[in-house]
């Protein structure tokens, strides 16, 4: 095994800790930045040591955004306000928006029920929701949440909320296989399983 100084192999066992990066992958990467200019160095040093600073989570929907602002889909004019689309994590936000099917607006729910794991409705972002409905007279509730075990409970105990308001509440239907994370579903099929959805 090639033998690099320990702040070398630091870095790349540091890189081994990133999602989909294993350790051949992050030996390159390291090696690579080696050849980098000192100035394209410390920029990514800056803009990774300012990254718990400079961005932070939109205080209405909670996607990412820059710190101090609201997310970019909150501020687009253009967006259609009355349809929330509840997702368990900001992360499945951009999955939708790469369908170029959904116009509305989002609502991160900041996880699942699951009470084996501990996560109970209080700690959801299940109350903000109802502020935003009644807030933006929300005409329709699409709930984009995993198709398991405790993403239907979510979708369940939400849909039992719901009940006896003025509002359309619908699931994601077709495309979507059961048991899988929409994180990781292609823009075909978020699409479909948008234009398919129905009431809840």
């Amino acid at each position: 095994m090639t033998q690099y100084p320990a702040e070398l192999s630091a870095l790349i066992e540091l890189l081994t800790t990133l999602p989909g990066i294993g350790k051949r992958g992050a030996e390159r990467i390291a090696l690579a930045m080696l050849k980098w200019q000192p100035e394209k160095l410390e920029c990514l040093a800056a803009l990774i040591g300012g990254l718990p600073e400079n961005v932070t989570f939109c205080p209405d929907c909670g996607n990412l955004a820059s710190a101090g602002s609201q997310c970019p889909v909150c501020l687009n004019p253009g967006r259609d306000r009355t349809v929330i689309c509840v997702v368990e994590e900001f992360t499945q936000i951009n999955a939708i928006e790469r369908s170029a099917f959904y116009r509305g607006l989002y609502h991160v729910l900041g996880g699942k029920l699951s009470p084996l794991s501990g996560r109970h409705v209080e700690n959801l972002n299940i109350e903000l929701l109802l502020q935003r409905i009644d807030a933006l007279n929300a005409g329709e509730i699409i709930l984009a949440l995993s198709p398991d075990v405790e993403g239907q409970a979510t979708a369940a105990y939400l849909g039992n909320l719901l009940q006896g308001r003025e509002l359309k509440v619908t699931r994601l239907a077709q495309g979507l296989p059961a048991g899988s994370d929409i994180s990781y579903a292609d823009a075909a099929t978020i699409g479909a399983a948008l234009k398919g959805r129905r009431e809840f």
